[in-house]
């Protein structure tokens, strides 16, 4: 199975926030989509720069640092459709949205499925279409969100949604976290091979300061510890951590996760 593509002439482009946040910016040269704005500076300064037209904004989930821009952008932008997950709960919502549905952008062509995510959150929601998911803080390259609200068995089953997804799907996640992910992923399975190549290649990028995302669901199956808990190397490295038994995958994902906290 092949992920469909994006239509010609569409960018994706990360706009860097805070100390480690991705804006990712969907543009066309002259409309743009942008998803979890936690900050409107630099959404309008890229726009500004660029000549584009702010269409439509998506948001995945309610923490601040993914919905903090909301409101100066809708003041910006009269009328900008901001399209988010649904219970009222986050200002400035303008089309709620839930597992299932079909998110159309019709300015850029564009349209996602939306696809509910508990976990990270209770409201976590991703978007996927065109061979492109934007998972928020659910999937992140070589490590998954902390759990906040949710609990392991849901992350595990929101990461089992999403590893259902093409393997050229690419995976765009909100936070520059691979560096330090990897470098858990390693003490986990020291010696994945795949995960080895892999860190050399993220730590050249990040030495030139450049984004090592996005990335694709095939490489999270080989190298993301939160992806494999059913590989007996992970389940081997989670049992020797946590001094026990695991019973199945799902307490492999929990002991992991939790190993990743106190990491």
């Amino acid at each position: 199975m092949t992920a469909e593509t994006f239509p010609s002439g569409i960018t994706i482009h990360p706009i860097p926030a805070f100390t480690d946040n991705y804006i990712w910016c969907i543009h066309d040269d002259t409309n743009a989509i942008v998803v979890d704005p936690g900050d409107a500076e630099p959404v309008l300064a890229f726009i500004n720069a660029k000549g584009l037209t702010l269409s439509a904004v998506l948001i995945t989930h309610h923490h601040r640092d993914h919905t903090g821009g909301i409101a100066k952008l809708a003041t910006a932008v009269p009328e900008l459709p901001i399209i988010g997950p649904r219970g009222n709960h986050i200002r400035g919502i303008t089309k709620s949205v839930a597992q299932g549905d079909t998110v159309s952008l019709p300015i850029l062509n564009l349209s996602f499925q939306v696809m509910e995510v508990p976990g990270h959150t209770l409201d976590h929601i991703a978007f996927f279409g065109h061979g492109a998911l934007f998972c928020g803080d659910t999937l992140f390259s070589a490590g998954c969100g902390r759990l906040f609200e949710g609990s392991p068995e849901q992350m595990y089953h929101s990461l089992n949604k999403l590893k259902r997804l093409p393997d050229d799907t690419k995976v765009y996640c909100t936070h520059e976290y691979t560096q330090a992910n990897v470098n858990f992923a390693l003490a986990v399975e020291p010696d994945n091979g795949a995960l080895n190549h892999y860190a050399d290649w993220v730590a050249s990028m990040r030495e030139q300061n450049l984004p090592t995302l996005p990335s694709n669901l095939e490489e999270q199956k080989n190298i993301n510890p939160f992806l494999r808990a059913h590989e007996l190397s992970v389940k081997t490295a989670a049992e020797a951590y946590c001094e026990n038994n695991l019973a199945d995958d799902v307490a492999v994902f929990a002991a992991v996760r939790r190993w990743k906290d106190e990491f």
